[in-house]
C-alpha cells in the first residue's frame, strides 16, 4: 500500500514470481527487470497468476460463483435462454491450483481453465462391450444413431434425446473432465476430453464419439458424497454438480498408486489491484475466512464452506497467494473491511526519490525537486498523499523540459487538485509559487476579481476577492521548476 506513483504494480510483479520460483524477494529484485517481467508474463500465460481489479460494482458472483443466463446460438439447436451456476474468477483459479502434475509430462492434464464435469454412461451401466472398447481406445460413445451424423433445427427429436445430443456436439469443450458411470452412485473411470465430435460409422450401434485422455481407470469410487447426496441417473450425458477439487482428489487418490503423480504442488498467484475499493464482504462472503493461513486446505485446520448456489465444499489451497494493491491516496480506504485488515500483511510503499537520482532537465535535479515537494504536502496533509516517484521515471530516458511540462500538467497538478480539494493556496505552496516574485515562473497564478466590473452596484459579500488560474506558460519555463527547491 501506498501513494499512487511509488512502483506498487511494479513491485507486484516481483513478488508474484518470487512466490512461484520460492526465491528470496531480495534476490528476484537485483535481477533485470525486464527479464522478470517475461517470466511473469510467462506465468500468467499457464495460468499460475490471475489478475483482476476490484470496483464498486465487483460481487461475489464475478469472484466466487454465481447464476448466469446462457444464450445457446449458431449450430445449438436448444435456442433458448437458459440459466446455469458459474463459477467467478477466484474460484477456478483455486480449482486449478489444486490440479495434481504428472510426471510422465511434468505438465497438467490437458483440462481447461474452466472445464465441465459431465457424467457419461457408456451403453448403460456395468460392464459391455462397448465400455470395454471405450477404455481400450480412449474414446466415450454415446447412441441416437437413429437421427444420423449432423443433428440440426430440422431433427425432430420424436425418440428424445434433445438436451443429451446438444449437450454432447455442442456444449462439451475439449479440456473438460467426464466420469464414466458404472453404477447408480460408482464411477469406474476418469477422463478429459481431447477431440470434438465424430460419428464412426463402422461401429454397429452407439456411433456418436469423441476422443477421451482417460487419466485413471479401472475404480469404483463412490461419489454419492460429492455429488451432494444424489445419485446418477439414466440420461447418457449431463452436467455434474461436483467441484473440480473433489474430482482432483480423486484422481489423485487413484493415479499416487500408479506413481504418476508430483508430490509437490506449484505456487500460484492472485494478484487483486485497487482491492480497497471493493465491497470486502459483498466479494469475498464466507471466503474471508478462508483466506486466513491456518484455515487452509490442507493445513491441520483447513477447513471448507458450501457454495451458496453449486451447494459444493469449497475451501482455498494452501498453494495460493494473494496480493492485493492499495493506494492509501484513495478516500476508500478509510473504509476498507476491518476483516481484511487482519487477514494480510501490509507492506508500506513511499515515494523513493533514490530513483531518480542523476536525472537532470537542463540543471534541474529532478530527485530534489520531489524531495521538496513531497516534503511540503507531508506538512500540508501527511505523508500516504505524497508524490510517487514513477511519474518522472520516464525523464531517464528523455530528459527534456517538454517531457518534464508534460509530467506536471497531466499528472502532478491534477493529483495536488485531487489532494488539497483545490485549495490553491496549499497547491502554489507545494510548487513554491507563494515565493516567485516573476508571476511568468508561478504555475498557479493569482487572479484579482473585479466584482464591480463583473455584477455592477450589488450588496453581496464575497468570500474570497480573488480566484486562480493555471498558467500553461510556466510548464516550458526551466526556471519555475528551478524556484520549486532552490532558494530564491
Amino acid at each position: 500500500c501506498g501513494p499512487p506513483g511509488t512502483g506498487k504494480t511494479y513491485h507486484t510483479v516481483i513478488y508474484a514470481v518470487a512466490i512461484i520460483e520460492n526465491k528470496r524477494l531480495e534476490q528476484v529484485a537485483k535481477e533485470d527487470y525486464k527479464y522478470v517481467l517475461e517470466r511473469y508474463n510467462r506465468y500468467k500465460e499457464a495460468g499460475q497468476i490471475a489478475f483482476t481489479t476490484f470496483h464498486q460494482s465487483y460481487g461475489y458472483e464475478e469472484f466466487i460463483e454465481g447464476i448466469k443466463p446462457v444464450m445457446n446460438a449458431g449450430e445449438d439447436v436448444n435456442k433458448d435462454v437458459q440459466y446455469e451456476i458459474s463459477s467467478g474468477l477466484f474460484k477456478n483459479f483455486c480449482e486449478r491450483a489444486e490440479r495434481p502434475v504428472f510426471k510422465q509430462t511434468k505438465n497438467e492434464i490437458g483440462i481447461n481453465k474452466a472445464p465441465t464435469i459431465w457424467k457419461v454412461s457408456l451403453e448403460g451401466t456395468g460392464d459391455n462391450p462397448t465400455r470395454t472398447g471405450c477404455m481400450e481406445n480412449g474414446h466415450i460413445r454415446i447412441g441416437w444413431d437413429s437421427y444420423g451424423e449432423v443433428i440440426s433445427e430440422d431433427t425432430t427429436f420424436e425418440s428424445g434425446g434433445k438436451s443429451v445430443l446438444n449437450a454432447f456436439i455442442y456444449k462439451m469443450k475439449v479440456g473438460d473432465i467426464v466420469l464414466s458411470c458404472y453404477s447408480s452412485t460408482t464411477i469406474d473411470a476418469i477422463g478429459v476430453v481431447s477431440g470434438e465430435y465424430e460419428w464412426h460409422d463402422e461401429y454397429e450401434k452407439v456411433k456418436r464419439l469423441r476422443n477421451v485422455n482417460w487419466i485413471v481407470k479401472n475404480i469404483r469410487e463412490d461419489i454419492t458424497t460429492i455429488n451432494n447426496g444424489i445419485s446418477l441417473t439414466l440420461s447418457s450425458v449431463y452436467k455434474l454438480n461436483v467441484s473440480l477439487a473433489d474430482v482432483m482428489a480423486l484422481v489423485a487418490k487413484n493415479a499416487t498408486s500408479l506413481n504418476s503423480v508430483e508430490d509437490s504442488k506449484k505456487n500460484y498467484v492472485f494478484v487483486i489491484d485497487e482491492i480497497n475499493r471493493g465491497n470486502i464482504s459483498k466479494i469475498f462472503g464466507e471466503l474471508i475466512t478462508l483466506i486466513e493461513e491456518s484455515k487452509r486446505v490442507g493445513r491441520p485446520e483447513g477447513m471448507k464452506a458450501k457454495l451458496p448456489y453449486s451447494q459444493q465444499q469449497f475451501g482455498v489451497p494452501s498453494n495460493v497467494y494473494i496480493i492485493g494493491t492499495m493506494n492509501t491516496a484513495d478516500r476508500s480506504i478509510a473504509t476498507i473491511d476491518t476483516a481484511l485488515r487482519r487477514r494480510f500483511r501490509f507492506k508500506e510503499m513511499l515515494p523513493d526519490a533514490s530513483v531518480l537520482e542523476g536525472i537532470y532537465v537542463e540543471d534541474v535535479s529532478i530527485r530534489e525537486l520531489l524531495e521538496k515537494m513531497n516534503k511540503r504536502i507531508s506538512v500540508l496533509y501527511d505523508r500516504e498523499h505524497t508524490l510517487g516517484h514513477a511519474y518522472f521515471v520516464p525523464l531517464k530516458s528523455t530528459p527534456t523540459l517538454e517531457a518534464l511540462g508534460n509530467v506536471f500538467a497531466d499528472s502532478i497538478i491534477p493529483l495536488l487538485q485531487e489532494y488539497f480539494y483545490e485549495d490553491y493556496e496549499k497547491i502554489r505552496m507545494v510548487l513554491g509559487d507563494n515565493n516567485k516574485t516573476d508571476e511568468s515562473e508561478q504555475f498557479i497564478k493569482v487572479v484579482e476579481s473585479n466584482f464591480a466590473d463583473l455584477f455592477g452596484n450589488v450588496e453581496y459579500e464575497f468570500d474570497d476577492a480573488r480566484s486562480y488560474e493555471i498558467n500553461q506558460d510556466a510548464f516550458g519555463n526551466i526556471e519555475a521548476y528551478r524556484k520549486i527547491y532552490r532558494k530564491i
